[in-house]
């Protein structure tokens, strides 16, 4: 699971910083979580295949979290895209992204689908056989998700050296992956466990921006292996939170704590600060393994 920055900042754009989107590489799913200004110029810059997204998601409607949206399906349009493009939102993200298409005659000449959220309560919005991603109800000025993806288990892995000491034929191999036994040179039959290797434990990723302080969202983060939560403010500015709806460095680092994920990614800073050192400071006292989001910064999870 690889997870790259594209913008992790609050609010309007600038010359070095971007508002928020990531892309996030899961068991060969590239899925895009929010699309700020400037998105598609950013995966360019990054050399990210984006012909490869299929399915994006949005955590509200405010501009920072989608402007960049409606120029990303015009540039797959005339990048000649026929695969289906899935983009689930909010109710209302349909309307707005039509009403682009529709005012610029530019209707796409692929399947564009959209899938409205509106309930208040978690819900699975994408399942395969490899990954699932459930909706983290989350408190902000307006109807705001945040996202939760997992791996599956994946299949056994077959253990190359026991079954070279029992003599399997490469025929009997997919099978074994598939979970059958084997049967060695001999004819006597092994058992799959002994011919194959548990496979890597499956991996969380929580996704959470933006929103105020909220404990409730702890049950259904615990123990992710990396929560990314939003830290618009330091505590020097928390009189802003109950206004705004945004958290601090340390109000994350407290839900981190409470929730006893893995690692903390901090991110959604208000440009008011010089550096982002500070949110990092005020945060590891309460929670000590965080790391900061930065445009452009890879994170393999």
């Amino acid at each position: 699971m690889k997870l790259t920055i594209l913008g992790c900042y609050s609010a309007t754009p600038r010359t070095l910083t971007n508002p928020t989107s990531q892309l996030l590489e899961i068991r060969n799913h590239m899925f895009l979580i929010d699309c700020g200004e400037g998105t598609q110029v950013q995966l360019r810059k990054h050399k990210l295949k984006f012909s490869r997204i299929k399915h994006i998601f949005i955590s509200h409607l405010h501009g920072d979290h989608f402007f960049g949206l409606p120029g990303l399906i015009s540039t797959f349009r005339l990048l000649g895209r026929e695969s289906e493009l899935h983009i689930y939102g909010p109710k209302g993200i349909k309307e707005a992204i039509t009403l682009f298409l529709k005012l610029g005659d530019s209707w796409t000449n692929y399947p564009l689908l959209f899938h409205e959220l509106e309930s208040k309560e978690s819900e699975l919005i994408f399942e395969d056989d490899k990954v699932s991603v459930t909706t983290i109800p989350l408190n902000h000025r307006i109807y705001t998700n945040g996202f939760l993806f997992e791996e599956k288990t994946a299949p056994r892995v077959l253990d190359v050296e026991a079954v070279a000491k029992y003599g399997i034929d490469k025929s009997e191999f997919r099978n074994i992956k598939n979970g059958k036994d084997g049967i060695s040179k001999n004819g006597e039959i092994i058992s799959n466990s002994k011919l194959t290797l548990d496979p890597p434990k499956p991996k969380r990723y929580a996704f959470c921006s933006d929103t105020a302080y909220k404990e409730d969202i702890i049950p259904q983060i615990e123990k992710v292996d990396l929560l990314y939560h939003e830290s618009t403010f330091l505590e020097t500015e928390q009189s802003l939170c109950s206004k705004t709806k945004h958290s601090t460095a340390k109000e994350a680092a407290t839900i981190a704590k409470k929730a006893n994920v893995k690692k903390l990614l901090l991110g959604h800073y208000s440009t008011r600060y010089k550096s982002l050192e500070l949110f990092k400071e005020e945060a590891q006292p309460v929670f000590k393994n965080v790391e900061l989001a930065e445009d452009g910064k890879i994170f393999e999870i």
